[in-house]
């Protein structure tokens, strides 16, 4: 269990900051489940992303954009009823904040309410401004994230590194700075050079957190069927795989089918 949550009952904004400000590395992965967040809230894990990955990884949708606020509410949901002491953060998804701040609030008060979550996370700097402040004011805590913003993905084309360009770079600080006076508790910048995102990350009082965006950021965040070797196609090179259960997993399967086939399962002592 992490040093900072042993005698921590929940992990909270506060203490998310209390984090950075003493140094400490903040560690978030993605949940979707009762099951899993179970498994990761009880290893200690500090928040768990209700990702709209859950698009790709649990729908099998080739980008984000597919999944519904009902069924982000949903998987928060089963997320919410497994964990005991992680912060929960939900993915605001597609069309849920972007066309105008009223549309936005409605949006992340349902997902408050219906849910249970902690926190919000919305993608985008200046453009979102108006509904990340109206958010704000109803007391719903904010997560910002820039770089790469895969609800974007059509607008840009690719999943390439972002704010390369010395432009984009700018726009990325400022955006940065933008959403930290707003009052966003953290910020996840997504696959941009690390040596930006280390200096972004110096800058700012709030917490960053890091995915493809090197070792400088205030914590680190990947999707756990990523880490977990569940997915097999995606290969970043900010991708760590912890085990490949894709293969265990296919591997238990197949002697389960063989026991089966051969009337080796159930045996004596596993039936009434």
């Amino acid at each position: 269990m992490s040093a900072t949550t042993g005698e921590i009952k929940r992990i909270t904004t506060h203490v998310i900051q209390a984090m950075k400000n003493r140094g400490e590395k903040i560690a978030m992965l993605t949940a979707y489940d009762f099951s899993m967040a179970r498994i990761l809230d009880e290893a200690g894990i500090d928040i768990l992303l209700v990702g709209d990955s859950a698009s790709n990884v649990m729908a099998g949708h080739e980008t984000t954009l597919p999944i519904t606020l009902d069924q982000m509410i949903y998987h928060a949901q089963s997320v919410v009823r497994a964990v005991h002491r992680a912060m929960v953060v939900v993915d605001m998804p597609f069309g849920s904040y972007q066309s105008n701040s009223e549309i936005a609030l409605k949006s992340a008060i349902q997902i408050m309410k219906e849910s249970g979550a902690h926190a919000v996370k919305l993608e985008g700097g200046a453009e979102v401004e108006k509904s990340i402040k109206r958010i704000l004011m109803a007391g719903i805590p904010v997560m910002g994230h820039l770089g790469l913003t895969p609800q974007s993905i059509y607008k840009f084309g690719t999943y390439t590194v972002r704010a390369k360009k010395d432009a984009e770079a700018q726009k990325l600080r400022d955006d940065a700075k933008l959403l930290q006076d707003l009052g966003c508790f953290a910020l996840v910048l997504e696959k941009i050079p690390a040596t930006l995102a280390k200096e972004v990350s110096e800058s700012l009082a709030i917490p960053t957190i890091g995915i493809g965006a090197g070792p400088d950021a205030d914590g680190q965040v990947l999707v756990t069927h990523d880490m977990l070797g569940i997915t097999k196609e995606f290969k970043p090179r900010f991708l760590r795989r912890y085990l490949e259960l894709f293969d265990a997993i296919g591997e238990a399967t197949q002697r389960y089918i063989t026991d089966v086939k051969n009337r080796e399962f159930p045996n004596d002592s596993e039936q009434y």
